[in-house]
């Protein structure tokens, strides 16, 4: 029994140091993935009525950017909506992801009367840019 115990704990001993060794994958948190994203005059319902790429600031008082995002796992993060009016951050909104698919939107007031270039960017929990939108403003 000694020999054939030796035989077999070699023959483990081998298959443990043929097989490749593998470790845990350590990365980045779980990928987002944005599926819808739109600038809109009016949220129905949790979803945008319209998509706006130019608008008349005499026409709203207000704009909304939806995102429709989904998430690896499901668990809860954060993502920003970051808004620039002519290369210029004029709002950041933190809003929370909590499930595998998702949607989200933050609300910016627009004033009267400014002709702009805007852009509202999304950006993950690590601050890497997900997506953007730009729109502008007559």
């Amino acid at each position: 029994m000694r020999g054939r115990s030796k035989i077999v704990i070699l023959s483990l001993l081998m298959i443990v140091l043929a097989s490749p060794c593998v470790a845990p994958a350590e990365g980045p948190p779980p990928a987002l993935k944005i599926t819808e994203m739109a600038v809109t005059t009016k949220i129905v319902r949790g979803n945008p009525i319209d998509s706006v790429h130019r608008i008349s600031s005499a026409s709203v008082k207000a704009l909304y950017c939806f995102t429709r995002l989904t998430s690896e796992n499901g668990e809860e993060t954060t993502i920003k909506h970051v808004w620039y009016r002519d290369g210029a951050k004029v709002g950041e909104y933190e809003l929370p992801v909590k499930g595998e698919q998702w949607r989200t939107y933050s609300k910016k007031v627009v004033d009267k009367g400014l002709t702009s270039e805007w852009r509202v960017d999304v950006l993950d929990s690590e601050g890497k840019l997900l997506k953007s939108v730009k729109f502008r403003m007559n």
